[in-house]
C-alpha cells in the first residue's frame, strides 16, 4: 500500500464534472453516505475479533477478516473484479511484485484473499486509513532511513517463511493507469534474505498487473484513465468523492507466470521480469489486445548439477533465471 508521490508525470487536477442536478447531487452523496455506514458497521462487527487475534499472535489465521471488509466494500460501491491467470495456492508463501494506480488498489487486491501491503511508514498515523492498515497486518518502511530497508527485509523474510502472501507496489508509488513506471529491486532483497536467513531453498515471485478497464460497462478512454488514479499531487478526498459520484468500475486483476527466486539467483534480473510481465499484461489490458513479442538478446543460463527436487519431464515449471551474483 503506497501513498501518492513525485512521478515524472506533470501535477494534474481532478477533472471538474458537470454540475448535477441539486436532486441527483444530493441523492448520490445519500446513497454513498449509507454505503459508508454499512462498511463502517461491518469493520466495528469485525474489528475488536480480529485485534483480539493478532494480540494472541494468531496472525496468519486472522488474515481472513480484512480479506471480508474488502468484500464489503466491493459489493456496496460495485467494483467488478475480473481474476485472470493462476495465483499462489492457497497458504504458499509468494512475494507479490505489483503496479499501483489508485487507493482501490488496497480493497480490490484485499478482497481476493488474505495478504499483506508493504506500505510507507506515513500511512500508519493517517486517520482512519492507518488504523486498517495495522489491522491487515502491512509492513511499514521509512523511506527517509537507508538502514531500515534491510528491518523491513528481515521481517518480510520471517513472514515469507511462515507461508504469507505479500505484496509489494514494487514502483515505489503510484502511476496514471496506463503507464508502468520501473520497478525498483531493493525491497525484493526480502526474498534472499527469506533464504539466507530463513532456510528456505526458493522463493516464489509473483508478477501481478491490476488495471481499470470500464466505467458503468462502457471502456475507459485513455483520457479518462487517469480519473480513477490517485497520483501526483492529488488529494485523497476529492479523488474518493469522484469515485462516489461516477459509479461502478470494472478492474482486472493478472496473475502473471510466477518467477523462482533462488540462493544465487539476480535481483534485478528478477525484478525486470517481473516488470515486463506487468508491463505486458497492462497493455492487454488497457488496449485490448496483446503487444508485439519484444525482441531481447537470449541469455545462457549457468550449468548447474540436477536438483532432486527438479519437476518431472512434460511438466510446466515456474520461470527460472540465470545464476548470479545480485
Amino acid at each position: 500500500m503506497d501513498g501518492p508521490g513525485r512521478t515524472w508525470y506533470a501535477p494534474r487536477a481532478l477533472p471538474e464534472s458537470p454540475e448535477p442536478a441539486p436532486t441527483t447531487e444530493i441523492m448520490t452523496y445519500l446513497v454513498a453516505g449509507l454505503r459508508l455506514l454499512a462498511y463502517a458497521v461491518t469493520f466495528a462487527l469485525l474489528a475488536g475479533p480480529h485485534w483480539l487475534v493478532l494480540k494472541l499472535g494468531r496472525g496468519k489465521r486472522g488474515g481472513h477478516a480484512p480479506a471480508w471488509l474488502h468484500r464489503v466494500f466491493v459489493r456496496l460501491f460495485q467494483l467488478r473484479i475480473t481474476v485472470a491467470g493462476t495465483p499462489p495456492a492457497p497458504g504458499e508463501a509468494a512475494l507479490v511484485l505489483a503496479n499501483h494506480i489508485s487507493w482501490l488498489d488496497i480493497p480490490v487486491l484485499g478482497s481476493l484473499r488474505p495478504l499483506s501491503f508493504v506500505a510507507k511508514s506515513e500511512i500508519a498515523g493517517w486517520p482512519v486509513i492507518g488504523t486498517l492498515a495495522r489491522l491487515q497486518r502491512t509492513v511499514f518502511i521509512d523511506r527517509a532511513r537507508k538502514r531500515h530497508t534491510a528491518v523491513v527485509n528481515t521481517e518480510m523474510s520471517r513472514r515469507l517463511r511462515a507461508g504469507d502472501l505479500i505484496v509489494l507496489f514494487a514502483e515505489g508509488t503510484t502511476g496514471d493507469g496506463t503507464r508502468l513506471l520501473p520497478f525498483r529491486t531493493s525491497l525484493v532483497g526480502a526474498a534472499r534474505a527469506a533464504i539466507t536467513e530463513g532456510g528456505l531453498d526458493r522463493v516464489r515471485l509473483q508478477p501481478l498487473c491490476i488495471a481499470y478497464t470500464r466505467r458503468h460497462g462502457l471502456p475507459l478512454t485513455r483520457a479518462e484513465r487517469p480519473d480513477i488514479a490517485w497520483y501526483g499531487d492529488m488529494e485523497l478526498g476529492p479523488s474518493v468523492k469522484l469515485f462516489f459520484a461516477r459509479g461502478p468500475i470494472d478492474v482486472t486483476v493478472t496473475w502473471g507466470e510466477p518467477i523462482v527466486f533462488a540462493a544465487g539467483t539476480d535481483r534485478k534480473a528478477a525484478t525486470a521480469l517481473a516488470e515486463a510481465a506487468v508491463r505486458r499484461a497492462l497493455q492487454e489490458a488497457v488496449t485490448g489486445r496483446p503487444p508485439a513479442p519484444a525482441q531481447v538478446p537470449v541469455r545462457e543460463p549457468v550449468s548447474e548439477a540436477p536438483r532432486a527436487d527438479a519437476p518431472a519431464a512434460g511438466a510446466a515449471p515456474p520461470i527460472l533465471i540465470p545464476a548470479a551474483t545480485a
